[in-house]
């Protein structure tokens, strides 16, 4: 397939697989190139040398291109940003700040460049700043997500008539179906996360990754709205969060229920009750853990057969 997302990254599938911290190292990330999607080093959860040591590892396990996902809102913004473009990285997706910051810089140097969103707002100062292409992300995805609540199902159609950038859907999408859906709502692309937890070559816990497989719908609810909401499954430090909030509890007090290592400790090490455990409404749809490159064919296949199903239906 061919249209204006293949085109600008060059590549064969409009899939791209989301930069999760403490899921997306560089295994995952060439795992994907090399099955024709998109993949993202999370540097998120990462030091700046151990970015450079995924980046130039992903260099040596594939020759298509790659990216890494840098959020605004981490320490460390500039030694990143300077090792992203020491190390020439093709693909740079930004998310969780402004946009104007580092577009033009990244841009200049020879990346191009794409921002997470989740509302029309912030679609538009995409715009304005010049990005390459916008990911618009709808309530259902897991991670940090939108104090809007708006669904992918609302949230595509009104990006697209707002902006004529290339369009990238993100949240809930973990099958064929989900593709072919979000293409018909004005989507170019998607961006898959969930599903991609759930693959060999994710950095995940093998214990995380047998809980997404077992979440059933749900299992997962958007916490911590009035810090910086994020959707989690539903565990004892859920439960903490949300007692919590109940009672009415500070932004101080939350942010020392959450600590600095609770992500690290729920995704990368497996602590099921104490650890964060962040993951998309699409972790239902998940069945099994597969190796990345079957997981994206087989969504691919899944597309066609849809596309191939809806034509005849309404021909």
């Amino acid at each position: 397939m061919s249209n204006r997302i293949t085109q600008l990254f060059n590549i064969q599938y409009p899939i791209i697989q989301a930069g999760m911290i403490w899921c997306s190292g560089w295994k995952l990330a060439s795992a994907v190139s090399n099955a024709g999607g998109l993949g993202l080093i999370g540097a998120g959860s990462m030091y700046p040398e151990v970015l450079r040591e995924h980046i130039q590892k992903c260099k040596k396990a594939t020759d298509k291109p790659f990216g890494v996902n840098v959020p605004l809102l981490y320490p460390d913004l500039d030694e990143h940003f300077r090792i992203i473009m020491e190390e020439k990285v093709p693909v740079v997706v930004t998310s969780a700040g402004n946009p104007k910051t580092w577009t033009k810089k990244l841009q200049d140097n020879g990346a191009k460049v794409i921002h997470v969103v989740s509302n029309v707002k912030f679609a538009r100062k995409c715009e304005e700043a010049g990005v390459d292409a916008i990911v618009a992300e709808g309530f259902e995805a897991g991670g940090h997500n939108g104090r809007e609540e708006t669904t992918t199902f609302c949230l595509i159609p009104l990006v697209r008539q707002a902006v004529n950038l290339p369009l990238i859907a993100a949240g809930g999408v973990a099958n064929g179906a989900g593709i072919f859906g979000a293409l018909a709502l004005g989507a170019d692309g998607v961006q898959v996360g969930s599903r991609f937890v759930a693959s060999v070559e994710s950095s995940a816990h093998q214990s995380f990754k047998d809980r997404v497989v077992a979440a059933q719908e749900g299992d997962t609810e958007l916490s911590l709205k009035q810090l910086t909401p994020v959707r989690l499954l539903k565990n004892k430090f859920y439960q903490d969060v949300k007692a919590a909030e109940l009672r009415g509890a500070s932004n101080l007090e939350l942010a020392q229920l959450l600590g600095s290592r609770r992500a690290k400790r729920g995704m990368y090490e497996g602590d099921l009750e104490e650890g964060e455990l962040e993951i998309g409404q699409a972790a239902a749809i998940v069945q099994k853990i597969q190796p990345a490159g079957e997981i994206l064919s087989e969504m691919w296949q899944e597309f066609l057969e849809a596309k191939t199903n809806f034509c005849g239906a309404w021909s």
